[in-house]
């Protein structure tokens, strides 16, 4: 399931506050997200206890319970986890990777409150989680009677609240600096092979990894731990910008002429970091039209040029990813800037093609 509308983690207490004491809430999001903790978060600022059902480890009857007699007659009691005295929050994570079966059993439970005889105390509320099934993660197609059942909200990955939470979280300073220059990078879509992929999540375990390595934590080290929570391209721009805040090294100091692109074989995670750089840089100062543009940026476009016959010569790759279209073939570049580039710098446009 998909929607154009989204909300934001710092968005969503809100919204379920008005919303969850109501009526159940389905929480759609990509994964590694937030969606559980921030449904915790929820139940914690209510008051209230969560208990978390995950739809992949349940039965039917873990939710139906098990028949007993009483008074010489057959009932089923249900699970203590959900027959509670007190009111709670519950949350139904991956309630739509879990098996059919399993989600016709919550379907009185989602909407009538209760199971056989037993019903949530009053103030309790019902959250359920999942992925979709176009993230590549374990998810069924939902029943519509379970649909129908639910008020759906989907939830986006929001780089200025995963910052504002950063901040109280003791998130390592190179991850918070890194995503502070590129926060874009903070999600990928999850990809169609088994590999990892950048999320808030995995940025996270990136962060406690390198807490307890310490900042002395050797290149390979760093790249191997990059590798292994990130997507492929972010790592190694990770590993570039870990480089830059080391040695000092920095794009400003090339485009002065005071230092040159890193040639060295072993620096080619710098050298792509500082090209994206470069090409971000691009794309914020030079003006849509030529005739708009000031003596200094005028001067800062002769002197891109030369940059990019520089970088060229180390690396055609990188050279091509400076003034590269976006993923729906767009140029991001003005168009004066990429005429004059494709009049001065032909090897570099045809290396394009």
């Amino acid at each position: 399931m998909h929607s154009a509308i989204t909300v934001t983690p710092a968005q969503l207490p809100d919204l379920l506050l008005h919303v969850a004491v109501a009526r159940p809430v389905f929480l759609w999001g990509a994964p590694g997200i937030g969606k559980s903790s921030l449904v915790r978060d929820f139940a914690a600022s209510l008051g209230l206890e969560c208990v978390t059902l995950v739809g992949t480890q349940l039965a039917a009857e873990d939710l139906i319970g098990v028949p007993e007699l009483h008074d010489g007659r057959s009932r089923f009691a249900p699970p203590e986890s959900i027959a509670r005295d007190e009111p709670y929050c519950l949350f139904l994570d991956e309630l739509n990777s879990s098996s059919p079966e399993v989600q016709k059993a919550f379907y009185s439970l989602i909407l009538d409150r209760r199971i056989g005889a037993y019903e949530l105390p009053a103030g309790s509320i019902v959250i359920g989680a999942g992925n979709r099934t176009s993230d590549n993660a374990l998810a069924r197609p939902m029943a519509s009677a379970l649909v129908n059942r639910l008020i759906h909200v989907h939830l986006r990955a929001s780089w200025a609240d995963w910052s504002a939470w950063a901040g109280d979280a003791g998130i390592h300073h190179w991850v918070t600096g890194y995503l502070t220059e590129r926060p874009d990078h903070l999600w990928s879509a999850p990809p169609k092979v088994e590999e990892a992929f950048s999320t808030p999540r995995s940025w996270h375990m990136l962060s406690d990894a390198l807490r307890s390595y310490g900042d002395d934590i050797s290149e390979e080290t760093l790249g191997l731990l990059a590798a292994g929570t990130l997507s492929p391209a972010h790592a190694t721009a990770f590993g570039g910008y870990v480089k830059i805040v080391r040695h000092r090294y920095g794009l400003d100091a090339i485009v002065r002429g005071d230092a040159g692109w890193p040639s060295r074989p072993d620096d080619r995670d710098l050298l792509y970091f500082l090209a994206e750089a470069f090409r971000a840089r691009l794309i914020k100062d030079l003006p849509a039209g030529k005739t708009h543009a000031s003596a200094n940026l005028r001067q800062f476009a002769h002197r891109a040029k030369a940059m990019l016959v520089e970088l060229a010569e180390l690396s055609l790759e990188c050279g091509r990813l400076v003034i590269a279209p976006d993923p729906d073939g767009n140029p991001v570049l003005p168009a004066w800037f990429l005429v004059e580039v494709s009049r001065d710098l032909p090897r570099l446009v045809a290396a394009r093609a």
